[in-house]
């Protein structure tokens, strides 16, 4: 048996790339979006942690108040103890 010519190489060629090039745009197209999807999710955990962090520097200054008052209030004791 003789094996059978390809009259058109250049075209199965063509065809051959421009598969590829469609397959290798398509998995592009995936990943991008998986890509954003993962960078809205860290931005809204983001959005989440800055509301946590405003709460933890409120409670902070309320803690170093609540200090202030307690050394007042215990200078006041020891002085008062003191007379």
């Amino acid at each position: 048996m003789e094996k059978q010519s390809h009259k058109y190489p250049e075209l199965r060629l063509s065809f051959v790339m421009s598969t590829a090039l469609l397959l290798q745009t398509a998995v592009a197209l995936i990943w991008i979006g998986a890509a954003t999807e993962r960078l809205a999710q860290l931005e809204e955990k983001a959005e989440g942690l800055e509301a946590v962090s405003e709460r933890t520097v409120r409670l902070e200054e309320q803690g170093a108040y609540m200090r202030a008052s307690l050394d007042r209030i215990e200078f006041t004791l020891s002085k008062s103890m003191a007379e």
